[in-house]
């Protein structure tokens, strides 16, 4: 009986529906195994992208959006902090069938109006949004895609205009591109990527990376803990970008022209099960309460370096370091 079970823990009917279909996401996506990662990013690593990025008015976008659980928590965002879904407009695209479906299936048992495009579909080959220029960008895209599609064919995309062309082989720096692309002038993008994204200097990739930072782009760098994933041991990291790192009083962030923020979070979270890991909502509330810091305006902040933690690094730091 959805509608006691609602009563008895406080929730509506329409919430009760969506957590229980969150709840066997989760279970399977870890029972499945191998490939289930397509459709599901951890939901801790969901929760602390939301929170760096703080998604609260305007157009949000994931190019991967898998089952859709991004803006889910996106929307409990906006929702926690008094704000509502006529806030924020959702774009997302995907490209395998199944994965679509059930992104259409969470946000419709959800309430959540998005923009998915018409069918499901390959973002280089057939991007459905074209002229979206988003305010936040969140996505998990497939680690390391060799051979993706259109590498060839989309030599003079605009979406590479003013860098290296992304190789043939590896699609995480035409995903990077893309994402980078997609952003608006104060626009904000946090992806998952695997380590070797960060010091890479294959088929150009060290070039791309090289260029980015170069064009102050890089906002913040988190590198994970390993065991978060079900069906890669891949060390992972995030990337945050910013098209724009100017002081902006509305939103109250100071003047950040060349700098980064790097984090070290691989000695964080908890073992949740014999092979599976996952950030607390402590851990959550420590590391996006260190960029908030360091991002911020106010004369109060009480952003520092911590040894082993974090570390404000200039360009000519990072220049001094090969780009890496």
């Amino acid at each position: 009986d959805v509608d006691s079970l609602a009563k008895k823990y406080y929730v509506s009917e329409k919430d009760l529906v969506g957590l229980v279909f969150e709840y066997f996401l989760d279970q399977f996506a870890a029972i499945e195994g191998k490939g289930r990662d397509e459709f599901y990013t951890p939901k801790s690593i969901v929760s602390l992208l939301t929170e760096m990025l703080k998604p609260h008015r305007g157009k949000i976008y994931n190019p991967c959006c898998g089952s859709g659980n991004m803006f889910v928590q996106s929307m409990k965002f906006i929702h926690g902090h008094n704000g509502t879904q006529q806030d924020i407009a959702i774009y997302g695209q995907e490209y395998t069938s199944n994965s679509y479906k059930l992104a259409k299936i969470n946000l419709a048992i959800r309430g959540i109006n998005g923009n998915l495009g018409d069918v499901a579909g390959d973002v280089f080959l057939n991007d459905q949004h074209p002229d979206l220029k988003a305010d936040y960008i969140m996505a998990n895209p497939p680690f390391n895609q060799k051979r993706w599609r259109g590498a060839n064919e989309l030599t003079d995309d605009p979406r590479w205009r003013g860098y290296t062309l992304p190789p043939t082989n590896n699609a995480n720096y035409a995903w990077i591109l893309h994402i980078l692309s997609k952003l608006n002038e104060y626009g904000t993008a946090g992806l998952v990527l695997p380590n070797g994204s960060m010091s890479t200097k294959s088929s150009g990739e060290g070039t791309i990376r090289q260029e980015i930072i170069n064009n102050d782009h890089i906002d913040c760098m988190i590198a994970l803990p390993g065991q978060f994933f079900y069906t890669t041991q891949i060390p992972a990291c995030l990337w945050f970008l910013t098209k724009n790192k100017e002081q902006d009083n509305t939103l109250g962030y100071r003047d950040r022209k060349g700098e980064t923020l790097f984090i070290d979070a691989r000695n964080m979270g908890s073992m949740i099960n014999r092979i599976h890991r996952e950030f607390t909502e402590d851990d959550v509330a420590q590391i996006s309460r260190t960029y908030h810091a360091w991002r911020s305006e106010a004369k109060n902040s009480d952003y520092e370096d911590v040894p082993g933690y974090s570390k404000a690094a200039s360009l000519e730091e990072i220049k001094a370091n090969d780009y890496v």
